[in-house]
């Protein structure tokens, strides 16, 4: 449980002002200062996700190559897959034995099935980009009650992990093809049951799944045959560091390095706050609890940070903006600021080393 303090009204001559905001609402505040943070994204193919709990001051790390799917612990029966991998699903036209999918009679749509291809229709083929699960779209139907209603899907596994050498300043987000997969949820009395094989293969493998309702997400391993654990229970993070599948308007799906989420199915909000002129670094340090305003808080996209916080192609290389910073809202209540400092290794000038402060409010 997160250790609190409140900031009780005693009466209206003895409220503070640091700890209420325009609306004259109490702020929780953390007993966490703030500190300044390095994540652990682990270089230029940052290879790692990154979950950070700003209450906690406390990260998870794991390999962005750890889990394939992830299904909803809430009340809805929600499929995500692996966008951090470049990953991609499509439903197989007519397939209603598993079995009897083959490589040859998904020729056709794994031209389709695709990420970074530049085609605007490949879009379907990734889940809703702003993260608004469970309401939001995906790639794999929502599972229905009747079996024989969900569909089977062509699952595009994503890339590896690069494991070359990368140019200083470059970013390489994708390795070698993980291959191909076929692939049937069902729902299973209150969890899941997945159903997957290799492509020729004639004898699919089953996962059962319990919902674990201490978590967004239930996350799974095809390549591994087994549940894995990867983010941290839902109230146990608030932004998480990593690749990101995103949509480019009018080009289809894209790749982004250097992305930062924030953790909205488990009820976090952010909005950015950019100064049109002045110092951002001035701004940033004076923001107080008084200056919050709640109306901007977004809870149904998680890019509201994304690649937002730094330039990969400035006139002057890479760098962090200095004139904006970010106010998240976690989900207990608990109000922070937050601002990025630094984009690559301050001595060698890797991308994928980088650090920001953050303080409550």
């Amino acid at each position: 449980m997160k250790k609190i303090l409140y900031c009780f009204v005693i009466g209206v001559s003895l409220i503070s002002q640091s700890c209420i905001n325009d609306n004259e609402d109490i702020v929780k505040v953390s007993k966490i200062e703030g500190d300044i943070i390095e994540p652990h994204v682990g270089g230029a193919t940052q290879p790692n996700q990154v979950w950070f709990d700003l209450s906690e001051n406390r990260e998870v790390v794991t390999k962005r190559t750890d889990w394939d799917i992830a299904l909803y612990s809430g009340g809805e029966f929600k499929v995500i897959i692996n966008s951090s991998i470049m990953m991609a699903a499509g439903k197989i036209p007519n397939a209603i034995d598993i079995d009897q999918v083959t490589e040859s009679s998904v020729a056709p749509l794994k031209n389709q099935v695709q990420v970074a291809n530049f085609n605007p229709s490949n879009e379907v083929y990734v889940d809703d980009v702003k993260g608004d699960f469970p309401s939001g779209y995906t790639a794999i139907e929502e599972i229905k009650p009747t079996e024989i209603e969900n569909g089977i899907y062509l699952l595009n596994m994503g890339k590896e992990i690069y494991t070359g050498t990368v140019a200083n300043g470059s970013v390489v987000t994708g390795g070698d093809s993980r291959g191909w997969m076929k692939i049937q949820v069902i729902r299973f009395g209150e969890g899941y049951k997945v159903r997957y094989a290799e492509l020729n293969d004639s004898k699919h493998k089953e996962i059962v799944v319990a919902k674990n309702q201490a978590y967004n997400f239930n996350f799974i391993s095809l390549k591994n045959n087994k549940e894995v654990y990867i983010q941290p229970e839902k109230k146990k993070w608030d932004i998480c560091f990593t690749v990101f599948t995103n949509v480019i308007e009018g080009a289809g799906s894209y790749v982004y390095a250097d992305f930062v989420n924030n953790n909205n199915v488990g009820g976090v909000g952010a909005y950015e706050v950019k100064i049109i002129s002045g110092s951002g670094i001035e701004a940033y340090n004076n923001f107080k609890a008084s200056d919050i305003d709640k109306s901007k808080f977004i809870y149904n996209d998680y890019r509201v940070i994304g690649g937002n916080w730094r330039n990969p192609v400035g006139a002057n290389g890479l760098e962090v903006y200095n004139d904006r910073f970010y106010i998240i809202k976690d989900s207990d209540g608990y109000y922070f600021k937050l601002r990025f400092t630094r984009l690559t290794n301050s001595n060698t000038g890797e991308r994928g080393y980088p650090q920001f402060e953050y303080k409550p409010l």
